[in-house]
Order: C-alpha cells, then sequence, then structure tokens
C-alpha cells in the first residue's frame, strides 16, 4: 500500500521533472549543469579545456578572484585542462578537497534514442552523456562553491574545488588526478577528498533502499603472458607448443582464487547489508563473517552476484588472446591479457609472483602492462561519518548507510596514495536499472540530481566549518 508521504513525493518529482517551481538554488543548479553536460568533453573531440574555462567564468562571475581560480593545462595535452578553485579559511584544519572529473566517455548519436550531448529532461530524468557520471557531482560542487562564496562562510578549513580530465580513458598520460598530486600537490593538498563511487539505491517503487560511502577501491593491474618458440611447418608438429603452453597456464589460473579478505570497510557493508537483504542472502552475508568464512554461503552469494567474489579478494581474469602468424605455421609466439584487481594493501609484486606460481611454467613470462600503483585502504573517520549519516538520515530518514570498497576505479586512487583520503560521496540515488553510465541513453533521475546537490552542500559544508 502506498502512503500519502509516498504520493506527495511523487507529485514533487512530477513537478521537478517540468521543471516548475524550481528553488533559486536549483535554477542555478540546472543552468550549472546543462552547461556543462552540453560541452563535449570525449577524448575524441571535445575538450576538457573549453569546460574548466566556462566552469571558471562561472565562479568569477559569482565572486572568486583571479587568484582563487586556476587552470592547468598538462604539456601536450592542449584539451585536457584541470580547474582548481580556492576558498580561504583559517587555516586551523587542513583543506576540504572536492573532486570531480569533466571528461566523459564516448557517445555516438547514431546509438542514442536522444542527442547525447544535449540536456533532455523527460518523465522525471535528465538524459546525456556524463548527466550521471560524472557532471552530476562537478556541477554539485560549482554551485556549492559559489553559495559557499555567498554566505561568506567561518570556514576552519579550506574548500578546494578541483575538477579534472580523463579519468575515464585508461591508461592515460593526462590524468587530471594524477598530474595535479605528481606536479601541484601543494594546490590540491587536503585531509579529506569528496569524490564520485558513491551513491544511493532505490527500489522499483522510488523509495530509499540504502546510501552508499564508498572509502576505497581495487587497485588495476594488467598482465602480459607470453611463450615464445622456434615455430617451424605445421606438418611437422612437435610437443612443445606456444598456443598449448598459454593455454595450459591459463586453464590453471581459471581454476584458482586468491585468498578470501574482508577489510574494516568490507567487514561493515556486509554487517550492515545483513540487516537490510532478506532470507538466504541475509544469512550468507552473516556466514562470510564468521571465522573462517562459511564457503557454502559465500559460493551461494556469487552466484547472486560475481561483486561478492571481487569484494572480498584480488581477481585477475583473462582479457586477450593473441597468438600464431599464419594457418600453416607453428606458432612462434602466443600472448594473453590477464587483467587483476587487486585489493587496497596486496603488493602488486606480490600477485605477479602468484601469477607466476599459479601457471607452474617458467616458459612463460610475465610482465605488467602499465603500472599500477600499491594503495592503502583510507581509514572511516569518526569526523567523517558522523557527517555523513547524521546529514544522511535528515534527508532520508532510517536509510542506512553503507561502507563500501568499490570493485573498479576512480582517480581517487592518485589520491588515496598520496595520502589525501578520498570518499566517494554523492547523495544521488539510482533505481534498480542503473545509471546507463558509460552505455546508452545515461540518465539520473531529476529529484536525485537536487537532492545530491543539497546533501553535497550540507556536507561540505559541515566538514569545513565544524
Amino acid at each position: 500500500m502506498k502512503t500519502a508521504a509516498w504520493w506527495l513525493a511523487g507529485l514533487a518529482m512530477a513537478g521537478a521533472a517540468q521543471g516548475a517551481e524550481l528553488t533559486p538554488v536549483q535554477k542555478q543548479m540546472r543552468s550549472i549543469y546543462q552547461e556543462l553536460v552540453e560541452t563535449n568533453t570525449t577524448n575524441s573531440v571535445g575538450s576538457c579545456t573549453v569546460a574548466a574555462q566556462k566552469m571558471a567564468r562561472r565562479l568569477k562571475a559569482g565572486g572568486f578572484k583571479d587568484s582563487e581560480l586556476q587552470i592547468l593545462i598538462p604539456p601536450g595535452g592542449p584539451a585536457k585542462g584541470n580547474l582548481i578553485a580556492r576558498l580561504k579559511g583559517d587555516g586551523s584544519k587542513k583543506p576540504l578537497l572536492l573532486l570531480a572529473h569533466i571528461d566523459v566517455v564516448e557517445a555516438k548519436r547514431e546509438d542514442w534514442e536522444r542527442d547525447p550531448f544535449k540536456l533532455v529532461e523527460e518523465n522525471g530524468m535528465f538524459y546525456a552523456r556524463g548527466a550521471s557520471d560524472d557532471k552530476a557531482m562537478a556541477a554539485s560542487f560549482v554551485n556549492n562553491m559559489l553559495l559557499y562564496k555567498k554566505e561568506k562562510l567561518p570556514l576552519k578549513r579550506d574548500i578546494i574545488l578541483a575538477l579534472t580530465c580523463d579519468e575515464e580513458l585508461v591508461p592515460s598520460k593526462f590524468d587530471g588526478a594524477e598530474y595535479l598530486v605528481n606536479h601541484h600537490r601543494a594546490l590540491i593538498d587536503a585531509e579529506i577528498a569528496l569524490n564520485e563511487g558513491g551513491g544511493g539505491l532505490l527500489d522499483k517503487d522510488g523509495k530509499p533502499v540504502r546510501h552508499g560511502i564508498q572509502a576505497g577501491e581495487k587497485i588495476y593491474q594488467s598482465f602480459q603472458l607470453e611463450v615464445t618458440n622456434p615455430g617451424g611447418h605445421s606438418s611437422a608438429p612437435f610437443k612443445d607448443n606456444a598456443i598449448y603452453r598459454l593455454a595450459d597456464g591459463l586453464s590453471r589460473l581459471g581454476q584458482f582464487s586468491f585468498p578470501f579478505k574482508l577489510s574494516p570497510v568490507t567487514r561493515a557493508y556486509y554487517e550492515r547489508m545483513s540487516t537490510i537483504e532478506k532470507g538466504q542472502v541475509a544469512d550468507d552475508m552473516k556466514a562470510i563473517l564468521q571465522d573462517p568464512p562459511d564457503q557454502a554461503a559465500l559460493d551461494r552469494l556469487y552466484a547472486v552476484s560475481p561483486v561478492h567474489n571481487s569484494t572480498v579478494r584480488t581477481t585477475c581474469v583473462a582479457t586477450k588472446v593473441d597468438a600464431g602468424h599464419a594457418d600453416n605455421a607453428l606458432p612462434q609466439r602466443a600472448r594473453a591479457a590477464v587483467n587483476c584487481r587487486i585489493l587496497p594493501g596486496e603488493p602488486i609484486a606480490e600477485v605477479q609472483a602468484t601469477l607466476q606460481r599459479v601457471v607452474a611454467d617458467d616458459k612463460i613470462k610475465i610482465t605488467r602492462i602499465g603500472d599500477g600503483v600499491d594503495g592503502p585502504m583510507p581509514p572511516m573517520t569518526p569526523l567523517l561519518m558522523k557527517a555523513v549519516e547524521e546529514i544522511s538520515n535528515d534527508m532520508w530518514p532510517g536509510v542506512p548507510v553503507v561502507p563500501a570498497m568499490s570493485t573498479g576505479g576512480t582517480d581517487g586512487r592518485f589520491l588515496n596514495n598520496a595520502g589525501i583520503w578520498t570518499y566517494g560521496i554523492s547523495g544521488m540515488f539510482h533505481g534498480p536499472e542503473g545509471s546507463g553510465a558509460h552505455g546508452l541513453n545515461e540518465h539520473i533521475r531529476v529529484k536525485s540530481l537536487y537532492d545530491g546537490q543539497e546533501y553535497l552542500y550540507r556536507l561540505g559544508k559541515r566538514l569545513a566549518t565544524e
């Protein structure tokens, strides 16, 4: 049975979807969001520099001085500009960093129902490339910096805004967060950073189920496995075949699982989720918290979603194979790419050594593809968690805040590795259908966008003034 509160919420969403009766703050938010979304920032033809310049003009019109704004363009990447804005506090605490990337994944107009680079508001949704990932947060941060500036808050710490480029391009020599950490650390040095990666879940009726905060993420590192042979004519084969050797090694890897490990964050995730889920899933979540964990329960959770397996262990999986050079010749070379997502705190060198042990063949040469960086898990500090939970409960009473580790990756890895503790939290809720990020018809609920902006405003204000 739907309550009167649900009905009123539906009316409010419908009104917002039609653009009616927006508050002045929401009107400003929508204008910033639309300008940012409709500025193409794809790697192929877009420009983060242009988007950064537009947001800088917004901030300047809102009272920011030239000395408080910087656009930093990495050498060799004229379209890869990053914007830094700073509101000065009294310096009694280290700064708060608001981090959002403004680049987006490619989108072909012929594949989309709507123009991906025009903001479309339809049936309570905003549609566009970047509507959710990550221009919703970027626009919210710009909007909130304008509000903080106007209010002349008594800041205990500086608030730094960093809008960065190339988060979506892996690997990239122009990743903005990495560039700033390595070359302009002083401009973004902070005690706490707020980033993408969190958010809430709605059920099929639009009711909030949980509100997530991301603390830590797995480390991305790929390896090349390679076997070489002298080759020869296929009419006279010999037993030492590069393809067979590589296939045997990959088969052994496919049967291997890295050890089960829970961190304080992933343990807290399952503890809280076991009170939200029902039936067998809830029981299984409690069972894997035992010492030792219940393997049958973990197998059942894995059958529900492979994300459960990824949450509790390092994973390495073959993703590409390239072998041979002619149909009538023995292979001189066989290669495979193996992509690993490594738990924070596990050294990459140890993972590589484990791969070598598991494939159990010294003729299979294993080398790194790219340079992942060993990374720690950020602490769940009482200062942050108290603010996150109290503001969340004020906006969504009774909805639990659930800490989680990301099995994917964000720019937070560069900051955490540098000791700038970074947390994914947005206050933006998605339904069971997801957001379509990186896919077709990316979207976010209109109400979720405005709620997220309000949540981030309150959180930033509290962290910077208390």
